[in-house]
């Protein structure tokens, strides 16, 4: 089993989005039961709080629910948890090494790594601009699931 372990800052957007995302792309490709997909946030602010308003109206919009999905923050214990961690954008890859102390099995990379354009999620807490992250992160998610599927 695959386990993968989405982060953003607060994990209440753009990480349980792309659990979320993940998990319906996984579950429509019918490999459910070879993934394990969760999320956390580098931050302990947003702990508890269930995934942003808009952000569920975003999923929801595209027949997702992530109902009972609650911020939880990342512990140290994640690095040998998941076999991927993935950052939805570079800051969020330095908390990760900072937390873990480095990357020795090289399990940290950037959501959108997996594209032809490297580079961090689109922030919609600060843009406002839901379907600009829902675009990122499904091509993110694509292109993962698609590097780990053809090995």
């Amino acid at each position: 089993m695959t386990k993968i372990l989405f982060v953003c800052l607060g994990n209440i957007c753009r990480s349980p989005m792309a659990e979320f995302v993940m998990r319906d792309m996984i579950e429509k490709s019918g490999l459910s039961g070879e993934f394990h997909i969760a999320s956390a946030g580098t931050s302990n602010e947003e702990y508890g709080n269930p995934v942003y308003p808009p952000a569920r109206r975003k999923l929801l919009e595209h027949g997702i629910d992530p109902a009972g999905k609650t911020a939880r923050q990342l512990q140290r214990g994640d690095y040998q948890e998941y076999d991927l961690l993935i950052a939805m954008e570079q800051s969020n890859l330095r908390s990760m090494e900072r937390l873990f102390g480095g990357d020795p099995e090289g399990k940290l990379h950037r959501l959108l790594d997996y594209t032809g354009r490297p580079g961090d999620v689109a922030d919609p807490w600060y843009t406002r601009d839901f379907e600009a992250a829902w675009r990122d992160i499904s091509e993110g998610c694509r292109g993962l699931l698609e590097s780990i599927t053809k090995n």
